[in-house]
């Protein structure tokens, strides 16, 4: 059975300036490259869930302009349903992603039109939502809007997934809605006040966050792997070893590819991860968040060649 996605977040014209380390306080460096190319983490999440065989929508802003064009392109070459995507008065949002040798990056964000996302937005959204099996939000958007929506698809049975970043302190009104939060190492730290370092303290985060209303979480913990807690299981999936170019939307790539794949029970949560830790790293060997996302066919290949398990 095909899942059905809609993600409500951010789409970002990324601007990736490539350079061999960050510039210290006063320094002027030289680039080696840059690059534009589509991003966002709404955008990337709802690219890699479409990409990897799920029926996916879009709600979101973009300006009237041609980098709003871009993003609209690109989500209707995924074959996204962009009926909920509409105009804003501001400019179509931006990220500026300083990219390291290593492949380890910094990003800043304009947000742009993402910011005028109104309740009416998401009330025009509601059948979309109500059709779905699993909505995704991230803090790109307004959180009053996550909140609206994610207590409309509660209300409908509509499996909720909270990805918190940038992280931030999140609402009571929006945590008490989600069904699985999905988050990396920093942002479990800011969420919990728990460095997450080893076991126990993926353990304690992950009962931390079930005290503040989410009862299943996956921390993702870059090379290492993912660790997941649910309310019937419990695990850790090992990374695939592969080299690094661009880690800009490992995390988005990992979120979407695992929407297309779980059951609305959660049930299946190790297999799904094993399919979006593939997933993410066959994204961060290219240049490029939008391009790097792989499609599903690519995903099945890799995983079975893959001598990792």
């Amino acid at each position: 059975m095909v899942n059905r996605v809609t993600v409500l977040g951010s789409l970002n014209v990324d601007h990736i300036m490539q350079i061999k380390r960050l510039p210290l306080p006063g320094e002027t460096m030289t680039m080696t490259d840059k690059q534009i190319a589509g991003g966002g983490k709404g955008a990337n999440q709802a690219i890699a869930a479409a990409r990897s065989g799920a029926r996916t929508a879009f709600i979101g802003k973009i300006g009237a302009d041609e980098q709003g064009k871009l993003m609209r392109t690109y989500l209707e070459d995924a074959k996204i349903d962009t009926s909920s995507v509409t105009l804003a008065d501001a400019e179509t949002g931006q990220a500026f992603i300083l990219l390291q040798e290593n492949g380890e990056n910094s990003i800043l964000v304009l947000g742009g039109a993402n910011q005028a996302l109104t309740a009416t937005d998401i009330e025009a959204a509601k059948p979309k939502i109500k059709d779905s099996d699993f909505l995704i939000t991230q803090f790109e958007t307004p959180i009053e809007q996550a909140i609206k929506a994610f207590a409309y698809a509660k209300e409908n049975g509509v499996v909720t997934i909270l990805n918190p970043a940038p992280a931030k302190r999140v609402p009571k009104e929006l945590l008490e809605n989600v069904d699985l939060i999905v988050l990396n190492e920093t942002e479990t730290e800011i969420l919990t006040g728990i460095k997450v370092v080893e076991e126990d303290t993926w353990r304690a985060a992950a009962e931390k966050l079930a005290k503040l209303g989410v009862q299943n979480t996956i921390i993702t913990l870059g090379s290492k792997g993912a660790y997941y807690k649910t309310i019937e299981a419990e695990g850790f999936i090992k990374a695939f070893k592969v080299t690094a170019v661009d880690t800009t939307a490992a995390g988005d790539t990992f979120l979407g590819a695992l929407s297309s794949q779980l059951d609305r029970d959660l049930t299946n949560i190790a297999e799904a991860i094993v399919f979006a830790s593939m997933a993410s790293a066959l994204a961060v060997q290219k240049i490029g968040a939008i391009p790097s996302i792989p499609r599903l066919e690519t995903v099945n290949e890799a995983l079975g060649s893959a001598t990792d398990y």
